[in-house]
């Protein structure tokens, strides 16, 4: 059996050590959630919804231990992991609703009765990645469990502490043996088994455009039903007509939340440009002040980088680049990395490629129609923000960009009762809103003949 070790990347210091499931570990909890789905899926819908609304309960009564936990495995900001942990309870009561309201149709058919139900795949393999590990596994674990689904989860091997214990407190909630479980190992191995398991009947994966589109060959050979959230490259574009100092103000935050380690993050900064001067006057000292610092800090904004290597694989797209100006960050032991802002072209590979890091790339644009060519030139459409005071040119353009998630005068990406999800190489399906549990059911047509 083989281990892998768990980091604080704030300090650079080992957590623990866990070892890696194996294959037949795998198998049998797959299992044990086939047999545990059966009742699960069996139970009176009001049933299914106390037992989610319990298990959000216990959730809010740990939120400053799973936000403590989140601080020391991922690094965030003490502020950010508490507001994930709440997200987490808030997704699980959102969902709580859904298995009430898994309503069918009634289709007027002559010589009979035609009804549709909503059934439950089964068994829903989650495959979490490494940046926002509570949310994006409630994202997928909520509305699964709604709709009378088992759910295995593998979290990534950097940052599986908080999903373990949600794994933890499902099971203090009362939630059934083998209903949610968590597996900690390779994607290699426990990733790969949820594609090719026969009685995995669905997957859920969140990560780089590069393995979702291997997930999703492999389910393809199974005709099994895949949800990607990949990679994104997000446009934030400011028009002359905007608030230029509000918009400004914002910008640190629609890129370094996460130290930029963030699928949403808009990466590239778009400025009409007969204010890209001014913008980048008024962008330099927000920039300035973004606290990056010691996460357990109520003040901090930005903590570390996740590891050394990817902080090698962001510092990496400095190399050649235009740097305007750039943040400050802490020295010493840790991941650390200064926010930078860089004047691109725009055929550089930092304003094509998704770094993943707090690095902003700024290209000048001179007309609507430029703005959304420039927006729409990368292989990701996945987020996205307009500032103008023009409501009918903040329509058009919103209608003009191919992103799943856009905001105008704000840099919104997720809200638990709106879809979400991406276009191009960012995804496939939506997550979240008010029909994500349907989203973990195959439609059963049934005729009633009355003749």
């Amino acid at each position: 059996m083989s281990t892998f070790t768990v980091t604080d990347p704030s300090t650079g210091t080992p957590i623990t050590t866990l070892a890696r499931a194996e294959v037949a570990e795998v198998d049998a909890a797959v299992a044990d959630a086939v047999r545990t789905q059966r009742a699960w899926a069996a139970l009176a819908p009001v049933a299914r919804a106390d037992a989610l609304r319990s298990f959000a309960r216990v959730v809010e009564a740990h939120v400053e231990e799973l936000a403590a936990l989140e601080v020391r495995n991922s690094g965030h900001p003490i502020g950010s992991a508490r507001w994930e942990a709440q997200h987490v309870a808030q997704v699980l009561n959102y969902y709580a609703g859904s298995p009430e309201r898994l309503i069918g149709k009634q289709i007027p058919v002559a010589g009979g009765l035609d009804v549709t139900y909503h059934e439950p795949y089964g068994v829903v393999g989650i495959i979490v990645p490494w940046n926002f590990p509570m949310t994006i596994a409630a994202w997928g674990f909520a509305p699964a469990l709604a709709a009378g689904n088992a759910v295995v989860l593998k979290p990534a091997e950097l940052t599986p502490l908080t999903a373990i214990r949600l794994g933890e407190l499902a099971l203090e909630a009362g939630l059934p043996e083998g209903l949610f479980r968590v597996i900690v190992g390779s994607g290699s191995v426990v990733g790969q088994r949820f594609v090719s398991h026969p009685d995995v009947h669905k997957v859920v994966f969140t990560g780089s455009t590069e393995v979702g589109t291997e997930v999703a060959a492999g389910c393809a050979q199974l005709l099994k039903p895949v949800t990607l959230e990949l990679g994104g490259k997000s446009a934030n574009i400011v028009f002359a007509d905007a608030d230029l100092e509000k918009a400004a103000a914002g910008v640190p935050g629609s890129v370094f939340d996460n130290a930029g380690q963030d699928c949403c993050a808009r990466s590239r900064l778009l400025v009409e440009r007969s204010v890209y001067d001014r913008f980048l006057e008024l962008l330099e000292p927000a920039v300035a002040a973004w606290r990056v610092g010691d996460p357990h800090d109520e003040d901090t904004q930005m903590g570390p980088l996740i590891s050394a290597s990817h902080r090698s694989t962001v510092a990496g797209f400095l190399d050649g680049a235009d740097v305007a100006f750039r943040g400050s960050a802490p020295e010493g032991d840790g991941f650390w990395f200064a926010p930078a802002v860089v004047l691109a072209q725009p055929g550089d590979r930092i304003a094509r490629d998704e770094v993943f890091g707090p690095v902003l790339a700024v290209l000048p644009f001179d007309d609507e129609a430029d703005a959304i060519r420039l927006a729409n030139d990368t292989a990701y459409g996945l987020a996205g923000s307009i500032w103008t005071e023009n409501l009918g040119r903040g329509i058009r353009v919103s209608r003009g960009v191919r992103s799943g998630v856009l905001s105008v005068n704000s840099h919104s990406s997720v809200r638990y009762s709106t879809p979400f999800g991406g276009m191009k190489a960012s995804g496939l399906g939506r997550e979240l809103g008010p029909d994500a549990a349907e989203h973990f059911t195959e439609t059963k047509n049934v005729f009633y003949a009355t003749e």
